[in-house]
């Protein structure tokens, strides 16, 4: 059976890392910690890798109209 969506995100909540693509080809991954039905995010341990360099951004808030796609990180 086919999961919705938010059955995805509801299942990634607190548990797995999740990778974050938004608008100006940025890419943020952390622990999701919540998120509403206009996609704003917060992220918990959030980082961002840029140049080969991995900045550490802690806890994050992610506007909804940015979000291009998100995934939880299987492995």
């Amino acid at each position: 059976m086919t999961k919705r969506p938010m059955e995805i995100l509801d299942q990634a909540l607190n548990r797995q890392p999740v990778i974050v693509s938004l608008k100006g080809r940025r890419e943020i991954r952390g622990i999701l910690q919540g998120y509403d039905v206009h996609m704003n995010l917060v992220l918990d341990k959030a980082e961002e890798e840029a140049g080969g360099e991995v900045r550490k951004l802690g806890t994050l808030i992610v506007r909804g109209d940015n979000v291009i796609y998100i995934s939880p990180i299987v492995g």
